[in-house]
C-alpha cells in the first residue's frame, strides 16, 4: 500500500490482479486499475501524486494516471515477479526490484 503525498487516498494491490485507490477519510472506493494478469504485489505515488506505479506477479510494472486510472506504460524486463516499486524524488524514474534478483532503472517520460 501506499499513501498519496497529501495523505488523502491510499493504493492498494490486490490478489485479483487489480489495483485500487481509495479515499482515506471516507473508506471510499474512487478507482479500480486493471491491466496486470496477476496479483499486484508493489504500489507507488509519484511524488506530486499524479501519477502511480504497480509491480506484479506477472513480471511486469505499469505506469498508471491516477485521475483517469488508464495505463500509459507497461515495462517489461524482469523475468520473474516484481516484488518492490518506487519513483525518484523528481518523478522522472522509477525503480522496480524483481523476484529473479534484478533491480531496474526505468527512465519515466
Amino acid at each position: 500500500m501506499a499513501f498519496s503525498c497529501d495523505g488523502r487516498y491510499v493504493l492498494a494491490g490486490s490478489a485479483d490482479a487489480t489495483m485500487r485507490l481509495w479515499d482515506v477519510q471516507t473508506g471510499e472506493g474512487i478507482r479500480e486499475f486493471e491491466g496486470h494478469t496477476k496479483s499486484v504485489t508493489s504500489v507507488a505515488f509519484s511524488p506530486d501524486s499524479r501519477y502511480a506505479l504497480s509491480g506484479s506477479n506477472d513480471n511486469t510494472v505499469r505506469l498508471w494516471d491516477v485521475q483517469t486510472g488508464e495505463e500509459l506504460r507497461r515495462l517489461e524486463g524482469h523475468t520473474n515477479k516484481v516484488t518492490s516499486v518506487a519513483f525518484s524524488p523528481d518523478g522522472h524514474y522509477a525503480l522496480s526490484g524483481g523476484f529473479d534478483g534484478s533491480l531496474i532503472l526505468w527512465n519515466l517520460p
